[in-house]
């Protein structure tokens, strides 16, 4: 990383507690772009017999255990919502295994239903590949007989057009929160574009 940030004017490292994050926002679009794609090969070559995933994202390249020990999901946990903070850190931290938002999104729903407070409406909003396992998760939940009777509304929004596995997407940040104030009745009318699934 430290090569492709010394070649990349604009781009940085950023250590996680839980991952190690090469970011190029401040970079040529393009050359920024093919840095990164250059760099995931390169990584997933490197790294093909060690226990870590490479990801691409919003304007980053990221290396990060598959299986996290305790202190990384500690760290994972404490950037969420103080309510889903306090779900995760009861039920999930104990077995801090492979912690990706998937399973972390799973978990709160399973903790939710089995203490008698089943969610009648699921927003989950997410811009790069690492919200594609939350959305995939929300989605296999619903269509799962695990919360019938009261199977909730789901509002899978990525941010920007592209191929997804959320049904709605919002072209930039700026309209996400504008979904927050909004109504789940009106954010499942229509107005938010739908994507081709």
């Amino acid at each position: 990383m430290q090569v492709y940030t010394e070649t990349t004017d604009g781009s940085s490292i950023e250590p996680k507690e839980s991952a190690l994050v090469w970011h190029y926002l401040d970079a040529d679009h393009d050359f920024g772009s093919c840095q990164a794609k250059e760099l995931q090969d390169h990584l997933e070559r490197v790294l093909s017999n060690e226990p870590v995933v490479v990801k691409c994202g919003h304007y980053i390249v990221e290396v990060k255990p598959q299986v996290c020990s305790l202190r990384c999901a500690k760290h994972f946990v404490i950037s969420l919502p103080c309510w889903l903070h306090r779900v995760l850190t009861e039920q999930l931290i104990t077995r801090a295994q492979g912690v990706s938002k998937g399973l972390a999104v799973d978990k709160l729903i399973r903790t939710l239903v089995n203490n008698g407070k089943a969610p009648d409406f699921l927003m989950c909003i997410g811009n790069d590949r690492s919200d594609e396992d939350m959305f995939e998760s929300i989605n296999s939940m619903t269509s799962n007989t695990f919360l019938s009777p009261t199977v909730p509304e789901v509002f899978a929004c990525s941010v920007g057009q592209k191929p997804s596995k959320a049904k709605y997407y919002v072209d930039d940040t700026s309209e996400v929160s504008d979904c927050s104030r909004r109504s789940p009745a009106s954010l499942l009318s229509g107005r938010m574009s739908a994507m081709d699934v």
